[in-house]
């Protein structure tokens, strides 16, 4: 088989097994889905106070929003990621750095082909050390600035706890991702079982929410909103950041168990989630001015 065959096939990673893939899933969860789990906290209200800077907003805003950012999390991690994207494994690994080697600019001819193919890989390598240096510190942040919301008086201490909580990450990270796995993950099960039903009891206040389930809220919403739709469309990509790591991360679990992860989890709990909240504006529209918005 040539060597272009080798690349293309499936690569045999040991949790594809069945008895290995529930703990693997597992495991990927508090890897791979941290980052994109904890987006529900801060797309909604970043998105909102996009569309309407005044405070309320209207039901019409709301639905194009939910479903907007339901719809991104369907096309951008479900079908580009998800489905398509990891199947361009390098011998079962994924990244910016296995896809470059998988295109392989070397076997190209001296030509302008090759040079842009260089550039574009070096340029995904580059955000790619920026991402991991500048999201952990900025994640967690912003989680620990939550703090100052009911505790005013903790403010001094929100820069010196965010270093140490990242030094002690950093620390720990070395014993390597089984590890981190085997503590996060589960960690992020229950996370994703909260607000699953924390959304649940939203959608029980306003099924009406569900409407959102169709992408013609969000075209409508966006053909109507003019030049404020550009800053809605920012405010729901946050929805989706930290999808790469499906990509990324497939070396470590393997393609079956972050899919099983997602489809199974990871999705529905999201889901449920942001159409909580949007049934909560949708009773309240005033709640976006709440400390939680």
């Amino acid at each position: 088989m040539s060597a272009t065959g080798k690349v293309g096939t499936l690569h045999r990673h040991p949790h594809a097994t069945p008895q290995a893939l529930a703990p693997a899933a597992l495991a990927c969860m508090g890897v791979v889905f941290g980052d994109i789990g904890t987006s529900p906290l801060y797309t909604v209200s970043v998105t909102l106070k996009a569309s309407s800077p005044g405070g309320t907003v209207a039901p019409e805003a709301v639905l194009g929003i939910v479903s907007l950012i339901f719809w991104s999390l369907i096309v951008v991690i479900s079908i580009k990621y998800a489905l398509l994207i990891m199947r361009a494994d390098n011998h079962g690994e994924g990244g910016i750095l296995a896809l470059l080697a998988l295109i392989s600019p070397r076997r190209a001819r001296q030509s302008r082909r090759r040079a842009v193919m260089v550039v574009i890989g070096l340029l995904g390598a580059t955000l790619l050390y920026g991402d991991g240096a500048i999201t952990p510190a900025i994640s967690v942040l912003s989680a620990i600035e939550g703090l100052k919301v009911y505790a005013p008086q903790t403010e001094h201490v929100i820069v010196p706890l965010t270093v140490a909580i990242l030094v002690l990450l950093f620390v720990v990270q070395r014993k390597g991702t089984s590890f981190i796995g085997g503590i996060f993950g589960p960690v992020m099960l229950v996370w994703f079982i909260a607000i699953a039903l924390l959304g649940i009891a939203g959608i029980a206040r306003a099924p009406a929410i569900l409407a959102a389930l169709s992408p013609f809220p969000a075209i409508t919403y966006l053909w109507n909103a003019g030049p404020v739709a550009f800053a809605v469309i920012g405010g729901a990509f946050l929805a989706v950041t930290g999808g790469e790591a499906l990509y990324a991360d497939m070396g470590h679990f393997g393609r079956l168990p972050i899919r099983v992860a997602w489809f199974g989890c990871a999705l529905p709990a999201l889901t449920l989630n942001y159409f909580g909240q949007g049934a909560l504006l949708l009773t309240d529209p005033g709640a976006v001015e709440s400390p939680f918005y």
